[in-house]
């Protein structure tokens, strides 16, 4: 295969897979968007394109996210290496979700940083449900200590 083969192929690949892609540059501005990142955070890719990723980023985290862009894009490594986290999202109705995400500084051919990607998927019930169950314990063992 040539090597446009190869780059349509990844291209495809990108658009296509279940999870939500944000690529953005050095400075933050937005890049790169799949259309499981249209269906997650409900922004056209024509709306997302150009736009700071403060688009889905809640204002009371952005202190902190852009605090460790910076230091990411300064020494070519993210803190978590490639473990996803979760966090706190915004979509384009303005509802707040949980979002599950892993990032990773891009660097070009030559070793330069020139940006980064996140893969993203919803993480809202899981956390629902993580919730539930912490509160379905606390009776339990609150049941248990008053027979005791």
């Amino acid at each position: 295969m040539e090597n446009t083969e190869y780059a349509d192929i990844n291209r495809l690949i990108v658009e296509q897979m279940a999870d939500a892609m944000i690529y953005s540059d050095k400075e933050g501005i937005i890049r790169g968007w799949n259309a499981a990142a249209e269906a997650l955070f409900g922004y056209p890719k024509e709306g997302a394109i150009g736009q700071s990723l403060d688009l889905i980023i809640p204002e009371h985290l952005r202190e902190a996210h852009w605090s460790g862009f910076n230091r990411a894009m300064a020494s070519g490594k993210t803190r978590l290496e490639g473990h996803a986290a979760i966090t706190r999202s915004l979509t384009h109705s303005k509802g707040a979700i949980y979002v599950e995400m892993s990032f990773a500084v891009v660097h070009n051919g030559n070793g330069k940083v020139i940006g980064s990607v996140a893969v993203a998927r919803d993480a809202t019930q899981r956390r629902q449900n993580e919730r539930e169950l912490r509160e379905r314990l606390g009776a339990l063992e609150k049941q248990q200590n008053g027979k005791a």
